[in-house]
């Protein structure tokens, strides 16, 4: 039987329906999961993604270019491909891309997560016969601490550095994570600022009816913001900059899943590190692929081999499909956030031309743990 879905150079796409899933290059037709920018490519002629996400894909791709919208479970049909979309979990709008096709059902996870998240729909699982899965943390020692458990300590963190003066600066990426932040957080604590980056995002949020508590901007050339009571919320582009200087002497953390291996804290250089990720940990990819009822699973993205591996020490048909996604990055900021009238931006990018995208980070042994 035909794959229903296929690599081409342009990306993942249906030749029975004449559309692609996150393409990498321009196209008549993009089926989109979410907006980070290594999934939602400006470029193409017409994007179709799920309702709750357009004011953040607008917000992203800019201009005019036509985005159509499904409800969440509302399916749409292209030359007799039936094409639905379904909650992912990983930030406000994502979704998974459900194909059936004669008989086929391939689902198209893109980024998700299982962990509870106020600012997005939880994640849903689909039942099909192939599920394409990321795997960005797909060892088994990415397991997250609970919601609450990192809420506290995050809360902790802020009041001790307000007891010395210092202004809390708490790096994320500005799509998802950084709203994530802002709801979790005590915000009785003190002030929140958002950089550029964060506060045009939390704009689309916010109009698209998510909740968030005040969160005020860091005004252009503004000094001593913060007073050393605040929370700054931040992409990792900040780090060592200038732009830290107009909130006087700081504490900086970052919050990410990839603060959970040592190696990459120290490289960081960061006295204080929150495993906080909007991607599932390795329990959660285990338990979503078995949810789908798959008896074949393609790994892309973050530790796909090593993942594939262990599905089919599991019984099931598993290879890794090669693609230009690459989840969350222990070393870069969510590519396409625009700076706005700060000093540093936050641009940066997922990945090039010329990367390994399915290579993933470098872990230390130490850190590894055991695939069985």
């Amino acid at each position: 039987m035909t794959d229903l879905l296929e690599v081409t150079d342009a990306g993942l796409y249906c030749p029975a329906g004449g559309f692609w899933v996150d393409p990498w290059r321009s196209v008549p037709r993009a089926v989109i999961t979410h907006a980070h920018a290594d999934h939602a490519r400006s470029g193409s002629d017409r994007y179709l993604c799920a309702a709750p996400g357009k004011l953040v894909m607008r917000s992203r791709l800019g201009g005019s270019v036509p985005i159509d919208t499904l409800r969440y479970g509302e399916s749409t049909t292209f030359n007799g491909v039936t094409v639905s979309l379904h909650p992912a979990g990983h930030v406000l709008g994502s979704a998974q891309v459900r194909v059936e096709h004669e008989g086929q059902v391939w689902v198209v996870s893109g980024d998700y997560k299982t962990a509870p998240d106020p600012t997005c729909a939880p994640f849903e699982p689909v039942r099909c016969d192939v599920f394409i899965t990321e795997s960005t943390f797909g060892l088994p020692i990415y397991r997250w601490p609970a919601p609450d458990t990192i809420a506290a300590e995050i809360n902790a963190w802020w009041r001790a550095n307000q007891a010395e003066g210092k202004t809390s600066v708490l790096l994320a990426y500005a799509l998802g994570k950084a709203q994530r932040l802002a709801a979790m957080v005590d915000p009785s604590i003190g002030p929140i600022h958002g950089h550029g980056a964060v506060m045009k995002l939390v704009r689309a949020y916010r109009d698209s009816g998510v909740r968030l508590p005040p969160i005020d901007a860091v005004p252009a050339r503004a000094k001593h913001v913060g007073q050393g009571r605040a929370l700054v919320i931040a992409p990792p582009s900040v780090a060592g900059s200038g732009w830290l200087r107009v909130f006087g002497e700081v504490a900086v953390a970052q919050a990410s899943g990839w603060m959970t291996v040592r190696g990459i804290r120290r490289r960081r250089g960061f006295g204080k590190g929150f495993v906080v990720s909007d991607h599932a940990d390795f329990p959660g990819l285990v338990a979503a692929v078995e949810a789908t009822g798959a008896r074949r699973v393609l790994v892309t993205h973050g530790s796909s081999e090593a993942f594939a591996r262990f599905l089919r020490g599991r019984g099931l048909e598993a290879d890794v499909l090669a693609t230009r996604f690459t989840g969350e990055q222990p070393d870069r900021d969510d590519a396409g956030d625009a700076g706005d009238d700060d000093s540093v931006g936050a641009e940066g990018a997922h990945e090039t031309e010329g990367s390994d995208p399915d290579a993933g980070p470098a872990v230390d042994p130490a850190d590894r743990g055991e695939l069985s």
